[in-house]
C-alpha cells in the first residue's frame, strides 16, 4: 500500500487530542464509544471503517501487539462522524472477544494509556460481514483506502 496521506481531520466533542477520554467511554464507566467527526475528506471517499487501539497494552497476539478495542466498516460515504454510542455500521471482533465496542480499560498499575481512534477514509463502499478482526478489515479495505487520520486519547485507570 501506498502512503495514504490527506487533509482529513477526526475529532470528538467528548475530549481532545492527547486529552483524557472521559470514564463515561470506558470499561469503568458506561462503556459506550464517544462520538467522533471528521472533516476534509479526500475526494472520492465512499465508505468509511473506523478502529480504536492501544498500542500500550502489554499484549501480543496473533503476529501483531497492543489491544483492539473497536472496530467498525460499512460506514457510507455521506457521514461526518459517529453519535455517542453509535449504531452504525457493522461491527467487528475486538480484542474482548467481542463485537462492538469495549472502552479504555487499561490493567490497574499499568499507568496512562493512549487510545488512537483511526478513521480509514475509502474509495468504495464496502459490504463486509460482521465478525471481521482488525487484520482481517485490514486485508479487504488496505487496497482501497484514501486517507487515514486519527484522535488519541488518553487513559489511566483509578
Amino acid at each position: 500500500m501506498a502512503f495514504a496521506l490527506s487533509s482529513m481531520e477526526v475529532t470528538s466533542t467528548a475530549f481532545e487530542q492527547h486529552q483524557a477520554i472521559p470514564a463515561r467511554y470506558t470499561g469503568e464507566g458506561d462503556d459506550i464509544s464517544p462520538p467522533l467527526e471528521w472533516h476534509n475528506v479526500p475526494e472520492g471517499t465512499k465508505g468509511f471503517a473506523v478502529i480504536c487501539h492501544d498500542p500500550d497494552a502489554p499484549l501480543v497476539k496473533d503476529g501483531r501487539y497492543g489491544f483492539v478495542h473497536w472496530t467498525l466498516y460499512n460506514l457510507p460515504s455521506d457521514i461526518g462522524g459517529l453519535d455517542e454510542n453509535t449504531q452504525m455500521g457493522t461491527c467487528g471482533n475486538n480484542d474482548f472477544d467481542k463485537q462492538g465496542y469495549g472502552g479504555p480499560m487499561p490493567p490497574e498499575g499499568h499507568g496512562k494509556h493512549l487510545y488512537y481512534f483511526l478513521v480509514l477514509a475509502l474509495d468504495q463502499s464496502m459490504d463486509l460481514p460482521q465478525g471481521l478482526s482488525v487484520a482481517a478489515l485490514f486485508e479487504k479495505v488496505e487496497p482501497h483506502v484514501l486517507g487515514i487520520d486519527r484522535l488519541v486519547g488518553t487513559y489511566q485507570r483509578g
